[in-house]
């Protein structure tokens, strides 16, 4: 199978330093939408969407004002993902399958942009889509959706779901609820070793380091976002030990981190 790590929205929040260590403090900060388009025997497989087409266009205000001011997104029509899997010679048509970390409206709005796709969600996400964060705007073409529960043989210690219909068995879900009830991670098998896509577990690259650490900013954003902090938490700790434990063996990325990506755009 064939990685490409795509950035489908990015974010230049104020707060500098604050939020992205690499950042003057009186400057914007960067963040990302990490995604993964994978190539596969049987299609295209989209690993979340960021934001789409009707995001980045006439619906822009129905992102809701208070999160363009928080987030201050680009709003660029060839970050969608769409337009970077047609930018790699592909049609819409050829995504088969999206697997979402979770609904959130930077995760899940390009769904629209890929409506013969089938989609793949922990059924505890799926029953949390009347939660006032989300935008069901994202969803109202009626996505071919695919529900999951945690069951049968772990992977590394953790909850894991195998055997994903239509996908290939390299793929699988890592649930870690916390941030939302049917919060996951992506885990997929390539060159030999795993890339697991952690989504929103965590949001800094430092957390994941020896000695753990994060920026003031985005610590706070993390308790704030949150629907369960203690379990949030302990997925967060779970994710640092197997990320240490487990170095060439396990690659552990989050949804937002510009250095993650960074670190594949340069490989």
């Amino acid at each position: 199978m064939r990685v490409h790590h795509l950035n489908c929205a990015t974010m230049r929040p104020l707060g500098g330093r604050l939020v992205d260590a690499r950042s003057p403090l009186l400057e914007p900060a960067r963040l990302v939408c990490h995604c993964l388009l994978i190539e596969t025997e049987q299609g295209l497989v989209l690993v979340d969407t960021g934001l789409g087409t009707l995001d980045v266009t006439t619906h822009r205000l129905a992102l809701e004002p208070s999160w363009l001011r928080l987030a201050r997104p680009v709003l660029d029509l060839t970050e969608t993902a769409v337009a970077q899997v047609r930018a790699l010679g592909y049609s819409a048509e050829d995504v088969r399958h999206i697997v979402l970390t979770h609904l959130d409206r930077d995760h899940a709005g390009g769904l629209p942009d890929f409506p013969h796709a089938q989609v793949h969600v922990l059924a505890a996400e799926h029953e949390a889509r009347g939660d006032r964060r989300y935008l069901p705007h994202q969803w109202q073409h009626g996505p071919k959706w695919t529900l999951h529960r945690p069951e049968g043989e772990r992977w590394f210690g953790f909850e894991a779901v195998r055997d994903i219909p239509g996908l290939p068995p390299e793929i699988l879900l890592v649930p870690l609820p916390g941030h939302t009830l049917g919060h996951t991670a992506v885990a997929v098998r390539a060159d030999g070793g795993w890339l697991l896509h952690a989504g929103d577990a965590y949001f800094f690259h430092g957390q994941m380091e020896t000695r753990p650490w994060c920026t003031s900013a985005l610590r706070y954003f993390q308790h704030r976002m949150q629907v369960d902090g203690p379990r949030r938490r302990h997925n967060r700790d779970r994710l640092h030990d197997l990320a240490t434990a487990h170095r060439g063996e396990i690659e552990v990325f989050s949804a937002h981190d510009a250095t993650e990506l960074e670190r594949y755009r340069r490989q």
